[in-house]
């Protein structure tokens, strides 16, 4: 056996469990192609696999040369996720492009694999969809970008809004000059930018309030001004 340090296995064996199980018992990691396989497939190799040897990885992957959009199920990430859980999922990409691998990274897969050319106008079945290496650079290249891009969840602004957020945003403003113990009511409260003041969701809240003193057309509403 040659002394490499990770095994690809294609998905020609993902059935060869005699095969799996002798690559298993090295203790090195493995990456699984699952093209033409069920699930059920899958999850007997994962088993025989795991058994032996946790340093496992499953790829979804289509058999086709190259796979279109409709054919590559994408969604299997998910349900590799679910079913693996402590398992890294990833897809063997044999798309005409890179548009798909950055769909299966925001669908969990951590490792791409793609074929790769020196030049595609080469001889033989795999060229003509392998990518070249302005190509590859692409992939690597918006494959950061999506992995920073995808945050943390948490919705929030980011500090670079804020400057455009103060621009763009609303206050509560009187619409004309208001003299002291005036109602505030629909027709002299106005909304405009910046957002530097009283937000308009608290309209409602200031509404048939009165004033403490007098205010200028334009000058912000506040609370601390109001009866």
């Amino acid at each position: 056996m040659l002394d490499i340090p990770i095994y690809k296995i294609a998905s020609g064996d993902l059935k060869n469990i005699p095969l799996l199980k002798y690559i298993a018992s090295t203790g090195k990691p493995m990456l699984l192609s699952t093209c033409g396989g069920w699930m059920e497939d899958v999850k007997r190799a994962y088993d025989v696999v795991t058994a032996l040897n946790p340093h496992l990885a499953i790829l979804q992957c289509t058999a086709t040369y190259p796979s279109e959009p409709e054919e590559m199920n994408l969604k299997v990430l998910t349900r590799f996720r679910e079913a693996f859980p402590e398992t890294v999922i990833g897809l063997s990409d044999h798309q005409s492009g890179i548009g798909m691998a950055l769909v299966a990274y925001t669908l969990g897969a951590r490792i791409i694999e793609k074929h790769f050319t020196i030049n595609r106008a080469w001889k033989g079945s795999d060229q003509a969809f392998s990518l070249a290496p302005i190509g590859l650079s692409k992939l690597v290249r918006d494959l950061r970008r999506t992995r920073v891009a995808l945050g943390d969840g948490e919705k929030k602004p980011s500090e670079s809004e804020i400057r455009y957020l103060y621009k763009m945003s609303k206050k509560l403003v009187a619409a004309c000059d208001l003299r002291k113990g005036e109602l505030l009511t629909q027709s002299n409260i106005a909304i405009k930018s910046p957002g530097d003041g009283l937000p308009p969701y608290e309209f409602d809240n200031v509404l048939g309030r009165t004033l403490k003193r007098d205010i200028i057309k334009d000058e912000n509403i506040s609370f601390d001004i109001l009866e």
